[in-house]
């Protein structure tokens, strides 16, 4: 629910709400602009008399929000949500992010050989795993915090922000203090546990979509996020498991679009998850741009043959140089701009 200021509202009054509100045991979330005094409320409102808030003095509207999710909700904030990262990176404006980088990190001189790359071709954001979850127990696990600390340290020399995957709530400390940008994987999408966890930090979260899941459960899990106090939300498109055996999965592009119209969050494209096919991200990236994301997420290796994992998914780095030119070249007759 939403309840909207007269112009020129006192202090007094709009507290004095607040107050009666907080009593009955809601929240409240300031959503106020330069030009309207905004405010939402939290929890069961179904209990709640619209008739009765608008008697109080000050009241210009109440609206009810439809969907299951508040704050994530365009209803509940119009403007994109930008955040900004300490290298001064912008994901939600009008910017196309990159985030690029070996699928493992895998050693010291890998990581290196693949950072240097992708910052010469335009990437201001390293991604890379050290925790992986793989469907098979025997297959590389990453190398923990170690390689979390080996990212921040390449990543400082750059002048680059990191993202890499969180899987449980035991390492958050560690993540918190080493990564710019905590990734939540598909497999953990509705781990409410972690979901509230990550929650509880002021670390940028990248939220990924699950295999199967639709729009609103996704984001559902958002709001678990942010109504754990963290509005600082990325949404990641990842492709869906379909009946379609021949890619990964199926890139939902459409999905951008539908987020771009139910939520204020910023939505990013994962190509190389979605096809696991290298000779498909270049044309995938273009369409993410294409329909307004605000950035990809795409695994690039210098040598794709030998790589720990997912190598057949993986750009080398003068393919992903080609595709930042591209991309470049698309961006100037666009609304979203590639700034190398």
């Amino acid at each position: 629910m939403i309840v909207q200021m007269k112009k020129g509202a006192q202090a007094k009054d709009i507290k004095y709400l607040q107050d009666f509100l907080i009593e009955k045991g809601f929240g409240i979330k300031d959503a106020s602009s330069d030009t309207l005094c905004l405010f939402g409320i939290l929890g069961d409102v179904k209990s709640l008399d619209m008739d009765q808030i608008k008697v109080f003095p000050g009241v210009e509207t109440v609206t009810r929000i439809s969907s299951p999710y508040k704050l994530a909700s365009k209803a509940f904030k119009q403007d994109p949500t930008i955040i900004t990262l300490k290298n001064g990176v912008q994901i939600g404006g009008d910017e196309f992010v990159v985030m690029s980088g070996p699928c493992s990190v895998e050693s010291r001189e890998q990581l290196e050989i693949i950072a240097k790359a992708v910052k010469e071709s335009g990437s201001r954001i390293l991604r890379g795993g050290v925790f992986k979850p793989r469907t098979s127990p025997y297959a590389f696990q990453g190398l923990g915090i170690e390689g979390l600390k080996m990212m921040r340290e390449v990543a400082d020399e750059l002048g680059m922000a990191i993202v890499t995957e969180l899987m449980g709530t035991e390492h958050i400390d560690a993540f918190v203090k080493y990564a710019d940008i905590i990734q939540i994987g598909a497999r953990n999408m509705q781990n409410f546990d972690l979901l509230k966890a990550v929650g509880k930090t002021k670390t940028p979260i990248l939220l990924k979509r699950g295999l199967s899941n639709t729009i609103e459960e996704w984001l559902m899990s958002a709001e678990y996020i942010m109504a754990s106090g963290n509005e600082q939300v990325i949404l990641c498109e990842r492709g869906i498991r379909t009946f379609e055996k021949y890619t990964r999965n199926t890139l939902d592009i459409s999905a951008v679009l539908a987020v771009r119209e139910l939520s204020h969050l910023p939505v990013i494209v994962d190509p190389s998850h979605a096809a696991g096919k290298w000779e498909m991200i270049e044309d995938l990236s273009l369409a993410s741009l294409a329909v307004r994301a605000d950035g990809i997420i795409v695994e690039v290796h210098h040598e794709p043959e030998k790589a720990l994992s997912d190598g057949a998914q993986s750009l080398k780095p003068k393919k992903f140089e080609q595709m930042m030119e591209r991309l470049e070249k698309l961006s100037t007759v666009l609304d979203k701009k590639v700034r190398r």
